[in-house]
């Protein structure tokens, strides 16, 4: 059996975790409405839900939170932050927020207009929502190989930069506020991008005047990628790649609850002083002052701890390895993953495991559902219900191509054995795969739906009775 690295850390502290019986899982997920945000922890026994705020901080952290300095305005925790950002990120304007869709909603704010298109590789669902809700039309232009779940292909996260040129012609530059990337791109597998696919998007965005904005929140995941996988790299640190890969952006969003390993807390930078004085009042309105941004003056400082840890090669080498030996056992077992796994998490091909169930009944939802129910394991869904929406223009259903679980790692907080349980949970799920029943919507907000949607499952004998189309019409 494969073995991943070990841990470059000893446990300290524990927290306990219990699994409890199938009959009060049962009652749990009725009472959530088939919905795994409403889930109380206490109900969860391995929880993959994200990778977002959930990871364990380190002895330096915490011992960095006891010199917090809470004061309102020009906090020394806020200016020990700031000479961290400019070294790694390398940006002369920068604003912390509570966390990364702050950032989002921020930079939305003052650049996007209705009508606007904002191109990614892909957008996750924050910055996906936070677009639409200014009107704006976020569109998806990922290289075809990231469709194809089971191909290898080490930066399946690129942008495809002719559907780049393509789309900055067709609709003009100037209905472009700004372009962006994600690294690693979380919608599409947790999958990296290359160093050379960021410098074409960077001189593509130039050539025709667009700002270039990077979603950075797993960058030094990206980096130790292109430090393992890309020509030239090999003798470069993770903290040199990720300098090099900002040079290319005219700024950044971030949630520090993911590569910053805080449990709270993101930021924004920029280049341009004028934006940067819009964005200042944005977050004066909205977030606090410029100096905390919605933040203790101590998780400040344990995100400017968090981003120096991350960076470190046996950590990453430990992140990478964990993410692999999981991958490796749900792929003994047959379970059809997006090759080659992602440093973030493993997601698993619901659509391709639960081929009878369609698209508008939900598939991933219901995998997640019966993982909860077989081990008391709570997983994520990234496909129909987090992405589907109603086209405008036709009055249809779209639906994103990729039908994704994801199990996210939460960063030093599992071991092994764990894992292993993940894979036994999964192997008795997947052996009834054909039992699994499709899940239909009682209740959705017409945004970010999947946070707080109520689904019932459906009986063979029943046909949908509500489709997306009408719900949409219902929740408005």
């Amino acid at each position: 059996m494969t073995l991943h690295p070990p841990e470059p850390f000893r446990i300290k502290m524990v927290e306990p975790i219990k699994l409890l019986d199938r009959n009060t899982r049962e009652a749990a997920i009725r009472r959530a409405n088939y919905n795994l945000f409403g889930l109380r922890s206490e109900e969860i026994f391995i929880d993959l839900f994200t990778d977002s705020g959930t990871s364990a901080m380190s002895q330096a952290q915490w011992a960095a939170m006891l010199e917090g300095d809470e004061a309102y305005a020009g906090a020394r925790s806020y200016y020990r932050l700031a000479e961290v950002i400019q070294d790694i990120f390398g940006f002369p304007y920068f604003l912390p927020t509570h966390q990364g869709r702050a950032a989002e909603n921020i930079l939305s704010a003052c650049l996007v207009k209705p009508g606007q298109y904002v191109p990614s590789n892909m957008h996750f669902d924050t910055t996906y929502a936070n677009i639409r809700a200014r009107g704006g039309l976020p569109t998806n232009l990922v290289i075809e190989e990231a469709h194809h779940t089971g191909s290898y292909h080490p930066f399946k996260g690129n942008m495809d930069i002719e559907k780049l040129r393509d789309f900055i012609n067709r609709v003009g530059a100037d209905k472009i506020p700004f372009g962006m990337i994600t690294v690693t791109n979380n919608a599409g597998g947790g999958q990296p991008v290359s160093l050379e696919n960021l410098r074409r998007v960077s001189q593509t965005y130039k050539e025709f005047g667009i700002p270039f904005f990077i979603d950075a929140c797993r960058f030094a995941e990206n980096a130790y990628f292109i430090k393992l996988r890309e020509p030239g790299y090999a003798d470069k640190t993770p903290l040199e790649i990720s300098q090099e890969m900002f040079a290319l952006a005219d700024g950044i969003t971030m949630s520090a609850k993911k590569d910053g390993m805080v449990n709270i807390g993101g930021f924004i930078t920029m280049r341009d002083e004028v934006l940067f004085e819009q964005a200042r009042n944005e977050l004066i309105l909205r977030e606090g002052f410029p100096t905390y941004g919605g933040l203790a003056g101590r998780d400040l400082d344990a995100m400017a701890i968090g981003l120096r840890e991350v960076l470190q090669e046996e950590y990453l080498a430990y992140r990478l390895g964990q993410t692999a030996y999981l991958a490796a056992r749900l792929r003994e077992l047959g379970i059809p993953i997006i090759e080659p796994p992602g440093a973030h998490a493993v997601y698993v091909d619901a659509g391709l495991l639960l081929s009878h169930i369609p698209q508008e009944q939900f598939p991933a939802q219901a995998l997640t559902v019966e993982l909860y129910l077989e081990g008391g394991i709570r997983t994520v869904e990234i496909g129909s219900l987090t992405f589907g929406h109603l086209d405008p223009d036709t009055n249809k259903m779209v639906y994103p191509k990729l039908e994704l679980v994801r199990l996210a790692l939460p960063r030093r907080v599992y071991t092994q054995s764990h894992l292993d349980y993940v894979a036994e949970i999964f192997g008795k799920t997947a052996a009834r795969c054909n039992q699994i029943p499709g899940y239909q919507l009682n209740y959705a907000p017409k945004l970010l739906r999947q946070f707080t949607a109520q689904l019932e499952p459906i009986k063979a004998d029943n046909h949908l009775s509500k489709t997306l189309t009408e719900l949409s019409i219902l929740s408005v």
